[in-house]
């Protein structure tokens, strides 16, 4: 594995860039945005391809570089299913797995510093967001903040994994860079608590001040879904209704992006093909499967994704590439749920 471990000065963050030196594919996990060309410098250097950009959850002290990396490689961009951000590509819940080349990591649902708080887990290593911090923890006080909820995050899950774990955080502001789970059950004298009340009586007594981005971070950072410049894809998006009728329809191809975890958790609209999001670049080459369903000119692909992101960043794709019989549907799989259309469940 290549494993990255950046700093930002301004807001005291850490990012971590982990690859697969067999596929070349990368993630890249909380991401500041005024760092981003120093992320792409280095995917270049290291002969590496962004396929996901990754936010432990909603910043208040830096805005996100989610929204530019995906704008700038295509790359999926993963939340938890629990943040208020508008439209990310693909969104986590507790026991997910998040999978880039033969890297995998374990989402860990931590609410107490926000309500979307998410850790990661991978092997000897976990990756704590502002849950767990080297010799502290993350504040409780907004962002659907609470103490207790961050009691359990910590003591029920983070200090249940392995005690060498090491503990990669997502701020540090006294030169720290690592720990582990027994260092910090040992020294952090936040965890020398009892109980949540306890816990929750230290918490409630900080006063802290805001974060001085917080007015500007927090806004930022719940609209990065993704803003097509190019006209021609609002023409080529289709809604629920028009889509649906679409089904059954021998020259019209339902062409699912998807990742196989998302197909087995929310179900198929009937007769599609599988051809996930991080294949498109070899489906649209000459020869691909895409590029070769596109050849027949009487037929239609009709791309769909969880929440319409994917699709349109592949419809964009696609045309840039020539293949113009393409569209789809606009907010994806949830989108067609909420509007009650079928869907087929498959087997794991």
């Amino acid at each position: 594995m290549i494993f990255r471990q950046l700093f930002d000065h301004d807001s005291s963050t850490f990012t971590y860039l982990l690859a697969c030196e067999v596929t070349r594919e990368a993630l890249i996990i909380d991401p500041v945005l005024g760092r981003v060309d120093r992320y792409l410098q280095l995917l270049e250097e290291l002969d590496l391809k962004l396929a996901k950009a990754v936010d432990t959850h909603c910043h208040a002290d830096h805005i996100t570089a989610l929204g530019a990396l995906r704008d700038k490689t295509r790359c999926i961009t993963v939340m938890s299913e629990y943040t208020d951000v508008d439209v990310v590509s693909m969104r986590v819940r507790d026991g997910d797995k998040i999978d880039v080349g033969n890297i995998s990591l374990t989402v860990l649902h931590t609410p107490g510093h926000t309500g979307d708080s998410c850790c990661f887990v991978m092997d000897d290593r976990v990756f704590t967001g502002d849950t767990l911090l080297i010799r502290g923890t993350g504040r409780t006080d907004f962002q659907q903040g609470d103490a207790h909820a961050a009691f359990v995050s910590l003591f029920n899950k983070l200090m249940t994994l392995p005690e060498e774990t090491f503990v990669y955080p997502g701020h540090d502001y006294k030169g720290e860079s690592v720990s582990t789970i027994a260092e910090e059950r040992a020294f952090n004298p936040r965890l020398q608590v009892t109980s949540a009340d306890q816990y929750a009586e230290i918490m409630n007594s900080l006063n802290l001040p805001n974060p001085k981005m917080m007015d500007v971070a927090i806004p930022a950072n719940l609209t990065i879904g993704y803003q097509p410049s190019d006209p021609q894809i609002d023409s080529q998006t289709l809604g629920i209704d028009e889509a649906e009728s679409l089904l059954d329809t021998p020259n019209i191809l339902f062409i699912d992006l998807r990742e196989t975890s998302e197909r087995q958790k929310d179900g198929i609209i009937k007769g599609s093909l599988h051809t996930p999001y991080a294949s498109l670049e070899e489906n649209i080459r000459p020869g691909g499967l895409l590029r070769s369903l596109s050849n027949d000119s009487s037929s239609t692909l009709l791309l769909y994704c969880s929440f319409g992101e994917r699709s349109a960043l592949a419809l964009q794709a696609l045309r840039e590439a020539g293949i113009g019989n393409v569209k789809h549907i606009g907010g994806g799989i949830e989108a067609w749920k909420k509007a009650g259309s079928p869907l087929e469940k498959i087997s794991g």
